[in-house]
């Protein structure tokens, strides 16, 4: 089955390489360059992914997201930003967003950032992975709807941090690597930075009620473990 991505987009000139580059490299594509028009547009496309601008017209790049997970579309999205400030990097991730690159962008970044999130989007729809809940500490997690459940609050998951969470169940008790994580939920192609992986660390307890942190623990200079 081709693999489909959606650009929303308004730069005319960005849009165009975007396309052109995914196409050469085998994947079907589907164009908006519209904030208001980019819910719509996913209803209709159907994509494998989302490749999302931040600054767009009608409605932003947050909004967008925001309304596709109120939606329970679980559609991957790839945000691009011209903002450098980690802050905005937060609130695209804490929205459900699954990566982010900041322009100016390389080619070859893009593109790995891109085959990651569908690595990790496959075993999402693969009935042959586990979709047993678990529970880390009062909360419960459910593959089957990338929820976490803490008493009366329910928490929505991307892929990613489904993925991670899963990763560290298969390991309780374990220290592992951030190396280690980034190739499991990242793709041994990831060239991002380990950032990423500690953002999406904090966004994760804070779902899980894990303020403190009592289950997922900072082990310095090497990684995090789940504590049993």
């Amino acid at each position: 089955m081709k693999i489909k991505i959606l650009i929303v987009e308004d730069d005319p000139h960005i849009l165009l390489g975007l396309e052109e580059l995914l196409k050469s490299e085998g994947y079907e594509t589907a164009a908006c360059n519209r904030g208001d028009e980019a819910v719509a547009a996913v209803a209709r496309f159907q994509p494998t992914l989302l490749v999302l601008d931040v600054m767009l017209p009608g409605a932003s790049g947050y909004d967008i997201c925001k309304q596709l997970r109120a939606k329970k579309v679980s559609t991957p999205i790839l945000m691009l930003t011209a903002k450098g400030q980690e802050i905005d990097k937060v609130i695209g991730l804490d929205l459900g967003a699954d990566d982010y690159v900041t322009k100016p962008f390389g080619v070859r970044e893009l593109l790995a950032r891109i085959q990651a999130l569908l690595r990790r989007a496959a075993p999402a729809t693969d009935k042959t992975e586990s979709e047993a809940a678990f529970q880390i500490g009062p909360a419960t997690i459910n593959p089957k709807t990338f929820q976490v459940k803490r008493g009366k609050v329910t928490e929505e998951l991307t892929a990613k941090e489904l993925k991670l969470l899963q990763v560290f169940q298969a390991h309780a008790g374990e220290v592992l690597s951030r190396d280690k994580l980034l190739n499991e939920v990242w793709g041994y192609n990831y060239y991002g930075t380990t950032r990423t992986l500690d953002q999406v660390i904090v966004q994760l307890r804070k779902k899980l009620g894990d303020h403190e942190p009592k289950h997922l623990l900072t082990i310095h200079g090497v990684g995090y473990k789940l504590a049993v």
